[in-house]
């Protein structure tokens, strides 16, 4: 076990990655803390690349791909940058048999990108997940965190249009 004394070297002089080494540091650089410590870059910078994942199997003395495997494995956690606005449609069971997967096509259309890109003018991301826990409102779609319960392809198409026009 790595010693509390002892810390790696972030991979750059940008100040947000005091914030993971302090994260870090606060749980006694264990192995344990690596979903918090994931957390931790999630929030400082927006997602996690190689770089940030490189750092924290060092600083908590883990094997890269089980750095890799956990932030692969939950939903939560992006591994490239968002766009200005999010778009995440629910294929839980319920959305889906209420035409989730129809409602996705046609926002792939709309937007270019297919779920889990973001289209070239960084204005949206397209996002799925596998539940939202609203399944009473399906086809759910959650818009820059906004939850729209019986979502139709007319209305979230014309907000992702509305999006790209924009900035």
């Amino acid at each position: 076990m790595q010693p509390i004394s002892t810390k790696p070297a972030p991979p750059s002089d940008d100040k947000r990655w005091r914030i993971v080494t302090a994260t870090m540091r606060r749980h006694g650089f264990r192995p344990d803390a690596l979903v918090e410590t994931l957390h931790s870059v999630q929030e400082a910078f927006g997602y996690i690349d190689d770089v940030a994942m490189r750092f924290i199997a060092r600083g908590l003395q883990l094997p890269p791909s089980r750095v890799y495997g956990a932030a692969t494995f939950y939903n939560y956690f992006m591994l490239k940058p968002q766009g200005e606005h999010t778009c995440v449609v629910c294929l839980g069971t319920a959305c889906y048999i209420k035409g989730a997967s129809d409602l996705l096509a046609q926002l792939e259309a709309v937007t270019g990108v297919k779920p889990g890109e973001t289209t070239p003018d960084k204005q949206v991301s397209l996002l799925t997940a596998r539940c939202m826990g609203a399944c009473g409102l399906a086809p759910v779609a959650v818009l820059d965190g906004e939850v729209h319960g019986t979502a139709d392809a007319k209305s979230v198409s014309a907000k992702l249009e509305e999006w790209m026009r924009h900035d």
